[in-house]
């Protein structure tokens, strides 16, 4: 089991991707509900991340959506960064 970390950024976003797709609300909640259990399902499609996000893991909510994240596995800690479209997690 691991601790979601949920960053001030983060809480933000997620204010701000709950107000604009309030149909996803539920999905967004079994995501993080799965995330905590085991991030590495593959449903979850974990991936990491390069060029200036490099050190930071990105997993998709939809084929649209994606939620990043850094995983510390020493500590079974999960700091949640961001969310958004493709576009606006990865810029």
């Amino acid at each position: 089991m691991y601790t979601l970390v949920w960053t001030s950024g983060f809480t933000r976003a997620a204010g701000n991707f709950l107000k604009q797709h309030p149909d996803l609300r539920e999905k967004f909640a079994a995501i993080l509900g799965d995330l905590e259990r085991d991030p590495f399902q593959p449903h979850l499609r974990y991936h990491h991340l390069g060029g200036h996000l490099k050190g930071v893991q990105a997993i998709s909510i939809t084929s649209s959506y994606r939620l990043t994240l850094s995983i510390m596995i020493t500590d079974h800690e999960i700091n949640l960064l961001d969310v958004g479209s493709h576009d606006e997690v990865y810029r």
